[in-house]
């Protein structure tokens, strides 16, 4: 089996445990016995629980990094494409989403939790400019918010109809 394949795997089981058991009551041993290998096998491949966990959600923050930078760059966004944009990349990662928001002190330990707290200032600033209000600034943490909590609250909705609620519910928690 190629080093990639086991690595994801590695990944795959990584996350179904974490998902269910927890990080911290995840034990490298019981991912390399679910796997069927070593746990020197997996430390060839993730040296700590911590490296382990930082794989999984490092795709996903430098999707949401490059989203923003993408937006940032343009000189004008409109509103409804930032929204739209921010709905699709959540959606794409909702179940990593679920496992940062389940394991907030691992991933405060790992200083992830500052940079998806960051996004929102990033938003709110391309929603608002500089000089947002502080009712303007409450709009855009509950509008994104929120977003991030239908993409995980309803797992089973039709993507396109879930898609057209939460844009919609979006733009009017913004004001638009």
């Amino acid at each position: 089996m190629a080093k990639s394949d086991t690595k994801q795997r590695i990944l795959q089981t990584a996350r179904e445990l974490f998902a269910t058991k927890g990080v911290q009551q995840t034990s490298l041993q019981e991912i390399a016995d679910r796997l069927g290998i070593t746990k020197p096998a997996l430390y060839y491949h993730f040296a700590s629980r911590e490296e382990l966990v930082r794989s999984i959600v490092t795709p996903l923050l430098d999707d949401g990094e490059g989203f923003l930078a993408r937006m940032e760059a343009r000189a004008e966004v409109p509103v409804t494409e930032l929204v739209e944009g921010f709905f699709d990349f959540h959606h794409r990662h909702r179940k990593d989403m679920m496992l940062l928001l389940t394991e907030l002190t691992t991933l405060a330990e790992l200083g992830l939790i500052d940079v998806v707290l960051s996004w929102r200032a990033r938003l709110t600033l391309l929603v608002y400019g500089p000089e947002a209000t502080l009712e303007q600034q409450a709009r855009a943490v509950l509008a994104f918010g929120g977003m991030q909590d239908c993409t995980m609250q309803f797992p089973d909705a039709p993507v396109d109809e879930l898609r057209a609620a939460t844009v919609t519910a979006a733009r009017a928690a913004l004001g638009l």
